[in-house]
């Protein structure tokens, strides 16, 4: 148990720390809420290395750590909406056992983009903020190839169980 724990705390951290760091990262011309993505390298190793239940109990975690410590409720709102959103269809693309850890990765981050754009439409009430989607589809697509190529080698390379 105790080992369990301390895999835990580890990722949830080390999730903070990449969340943080991609706060510092800015790409000029990028509308605002386009990020790199690098926490869902967490969720992807502990989806293919550890459990779903893991992979949740991390994502979730991390959204509330982050939110409390960096964000705000509206934050929390949206994180919680793109991670639960990327990660339920992440784990059914991985059951299904005909996508690659790098096209899991690209839908999780299509997913988490219009996740939250739904809280962002449901919070301000309009759907015109529809004209945002294929921005987010481009950005999610592009992020979740970066992730998942990083992220299938981090799979690849660390053994299962550590």
């Amino acid at each position: 148990m105790g080992k369990q724990v301390a895999r835990y705390a580890l990722l949830v951290a080390l999730a903070m720390v990449l969340s943080w760091l991609e706060s510092l990262i800015v790409f000029p011309g990028l509308l605002p809420g386009m990020k790199v993505g690098l926490t869902n390298l967490v969720v992807i190793f502990a989806l293919y290395r550890m459990s779903l239940r893991d992979a949740a109990a991390i994502s979730l975690v991390r959204v509330l750590l982050v939110s409390m410590t960096f964000g705000s409720a509206y934050s929390f709102a949206y994180s919680l909406a793109g991670a639960v959103l990327s990660l339920a269809v992440m784990a059914g693309l991985k059951k299904l056992d005909k996508f690659s850890i790098l096209g899991v990765s690209i839908a999780g981050g299509v997913c988490h983009n219009m996740g939250q754009l739904l809280v962002a439409m449901a919070v301000l009430g309009t759907a015109r903020l529809g004209w945002y989607l294929p921005w987010l589809l481009v950005s999610g697509v592009a992020a979740g190839t970066a992730t998942g190529a990083v992220g299938g080698l981090v799979v690849n390379r660390i053994k299962p169980g550590i």
